[in-house]
């Protein structure tokens, strides 16, 4: 993975905005190799992020799995469907979502991760979503995950960034405003231009991983966190902008509510609206797509692959 200066960061954000402005044709920057657990995966392609609740009070029931059976059966769908990344998370970020102990989530995960290795062996590729850094430990070092997807980039734990360069991980560095107990209410306090605020807080903090040793760093501008629906709008828009910093681009939008309000529908009849909105992210230079729903996901992938190889072979 490309270090990024400081010098080199004041370019990106003159050229980012310059794109703003001018919107030129996208050059993707694919493939991207990441180090998971000593294996080294080539993003070749767009990959499908299934997630897996352990939580009994994520947005999207559907998702939620409790009890050993139910979590192998679930991890079974995932993996039938095509998924290339699990997601496993016990902490529920929903907006106002209650607060759980380390402990708590802990005893959750174990569970759960020890269901999903046995469903799904050692050959599945495993990330934890948490923002604390003894939970994300735990996980890497009990189980063999090889990725840690932290919604609060870092900001809620400061152990955080030296944990992930410990334990030689890939990091998927998300934006959020506050937490998840008070991210709405602070969706709407700024005036300021929402992809340049994104832009800025991740370009800084790509540094601060650098200088703590984290090689290899996925980006996440973080949709529906802190964020009003015309925000996030405006975010996927111009999503190409962050494809300037060369680093694997994650998309997660999957049945929120930046799809169901503007629809006027539920969670639960939000699938058509999600496939259409990661239709429009991989076209925006999206790397990996974070889902409930792996086989719908992963057709609009293929979808895609099609059209950019007929396009390639067009041009030869």
């Amino acid at each position: 993975m490309r270090r990024i200066s400081g010098i080199k960061s004041q370019a990106l954000h003159r050229k980012a905005y310059s794109a703003l402005r001018d919107t030129p044709e996208l050059t993707h920057m694919r493939p991207y190799t990441l180090n998971c657990g000593g294996k080294l995966i080539e993003v070749e392609r767009p990959m499908v992020m299934g997630i897996l609740n352990l939580t009994p009070d994520s947005f999207y029931p559907a998702s939620r799995a409790e009890g050993e059976a139910a979590i192998r059966l679930r991890t079974r769908h995932l993996l039938d469907e095509g998924a290339d990344i699990i997601d496993v998370g016990a902490y529920s970020s929903r907006p106002g979502a209650a607060d759980i102990t380390p402990e708590e989530e802990m005893r959750r995960l174990r569970e759960g991760l020890q269901a999903v290795r046995r469903e799904g062996g050692d050959s599945a590729l495993l990330s934890v979503d948490t923002f604390r850094a003894d939970v994300a430990r735990m996980c890497v070092e009990e189980f063999g995950v090889q990725v840690i997807n932290d919604i609060s980039g870092g900001e809620l734990d400061s152990r955080m960034f030296r944990t992930v360069a410990s334990l030689h991980t890939p990091y998927v560095l998300m934006h959020m405003r506050g937490t998840p107990q008070t991210m709405q209410a602070m969706a709407q306090q700024t005036d300021g231009d929402i992809v340049r605020e994104v832009f800025h807080y991740l370009s800084a903090q790509v540094l601060r991983l650098q200088d703590a040793g984290v090689a290899d760093i996925i980006l996440d501008p973080g949709f529906g966190f802190g964020k009003t629906l015309e925000q996030n709008y405006r975010l996927m828009a111009h999503l190409e902008a962050f494809s300037e910093f060369g680093l694997p681009l994650l998309v997660g939008i999957s049945r929120k509510s930046m799809i169901y309000k503007l629809l006027g529908s539920t969670p639960e009849q939000s699938l058509n609206g999600t496939t259409a909105l990661n239709a429009i992210a991989l076209t925006k230079g999206a790397d990996i797509l974070r889902v409930h729903d792996v086989k719908a996901a992963v057709e609009a992938v293929t979808i895609f692959n099609q059209t950019q190889d007929s396009l390639c072979s067009a041009s030869e």
